[in-house]
């Protein structure tokens, strides 16, 4: 089965919908090399609509204007996009094209899809949502502003079950922004505040 990543930038305050007055400030080559870390391998790039809208309406003038992000603008040309959109209209940008029926059974069958080995989300949180609560995303990529947005999408909504994760990997840069790589796992125990009074500061003590 491929590797689904789901890859983030967030604040402190877990929104994930990104506003340019608290994003760009703290981008710099060590979150670019992070993002370059993420979009290596990658077979396919899934992307909800509004995601791809604004990839689509940005990175192919990027490519064509030659600038300095011209290369990544086209290695993101180059990619087999998936969006999920319930559209037909023509998705307008090359090798993209629609992700078709449900989203969770046709992601299942793309995780299994032969010649595919890691699948990258970018942003999409609703996508990132639906695919977690399925049991889909196999590690979660979070670039964490140290800034608190204060208004925004925030990827963890209100429901069950809860999301037990474990820390993969860790790195703090310069800026303050703190990269996070998170995988699902099991809560490591089933303690309650009676099993664990011994360890209460003071309790060696008494």
């Amino acid at each position: 089965m491929a590797k689904l990543v789901s890859t983030l930038f967030t604040s402190l305050d877990g929104v994930v919908e990104i506003d340019p007055a608290w994003h760009f400030p703290y981008f710099d080559e060590n979150m670019g090399a992070v993002v370059d870390e993420d979009y290596t391998g990658v077979d396919v790039l899934l992307l909800g609509r509004v995601t791809y809208d604004s990839f689509a309406g940005a990175w192919p003038d990027r490519e064509s204007a030659g600038g300095e992000d011209a290369t990544f603008a086209a290695q993101l040309g180059d990619m087999r996009k998936l969006v999920a959109t319930r559209g037909d209209q023509d998705l307008g940008w090359r090798n993209a094209s629609a992700l078709r029926g449900d989203l969770i059974e046709a992601v299942t069958a793309l995780k299994a899809e032969p010649g595919v080995n890691k699948v990258l989300i970018a942003g999409s949180i609703s996508v990132v949502r639906q695919l977690l609560a399925a049991g889909l995303v196999d590690e979660l990529s979070l670039l964490v502003h140290p800034v608190a947005a204060r208004h925004g999408e925030r990827l963890f909504d209100e429901g069950e079950p809860i999301y037990p994760l474990s820390l993969l990997r860790s790195a703090v840069f310069p800026t303050g922004v703190v990269h996070l790589v998170y995988a699902p796992s099991e809560l490591p125990g089933d303690q309650t505040y009676d099993d664990i009074t011994d360890k209460v500061p003071g309790a060696a003590e008494s």
